[in-house]
């Protein structure tokens, strides 16, 4: 049998999806198997997460722009020193202009974006509400991201002061979800 020969014999088991062919010539002998496709479903496979650095958060509230810095003295020009603004801060009593008051130290912030569910299905009962008295540890809400539920938990000891996201509202990552006192 020449290679010629071989080759489309090959290529006749190949294209008719044989599982064995055994030719024997004197003292040779050819032997071709195909196997048959497995359907079997595929292994689960496990989301590869890439962590990047995060976005800057993006908020609806106008943020004050940074005045130009004298390099030479390092303050920004035209502006106080930053005990001077904060002396005339206290002494006004008023907040600085685009600053976010959250009333509380103790606040729980969204670790990524995605999101948020304060129960475990629309018809459950919500995991915590205003009020409510939570243990560090506690699941407080969830967070949906690329199909995957993240249980977000209580850093503190403590009762719920505040629920600052809505149910099924999207969050972003580093956004205060809730204020504990």
């Amino acid at each position: 049998m020449t290679i010629d020969e071989i080759v489309t014999l090959i290529q006749a088991v190949s294209d008719n999806g044989l599982t064995s062919f055994v030719y024997e010539e004197g003292d040779q002998k050819l032997v071709l198997k195909k196997k048959k496709k497995k359907n079997a479903a595929p292994a689960p496979v496990a989301p590869v997460v890439i962590s990047q650095p995060a976005a800057p958060m993006m908020s609806p509230m106008a943020m004050p722009m940074a005045a130009p810095v004298d390099l030479a003295s390092g303050a920004a020009a035209g502006t106080r020193s930053d005990s001077e603004a904060d002396h005339a801060q206290k002494a006004s009593g008023k907040e600085p202009e685009g600053t976010l008051d959250i009333g509380s130290d103790k606040v729980v912030v969204s670790p990524l974006v995605g999101t948020f569910y304060s129960a475990s299905s629309p018809d459950a009962e919500a995991f915590v509400k205003v009020g409510d008295t939570v243990k560090k540890g506690q699941v407080l809400g969830i967070i949906e991201a690329m199909k995957l539920m993240n249980e977000i938990e209580s850093e503190y000891d403590g009762v719920v002061e505040a629920i600052l996201v809505g149910n099924e509202e999207v969050v972003e990552y580093g956004q205060p979800l809730f204020r504990i006192r």
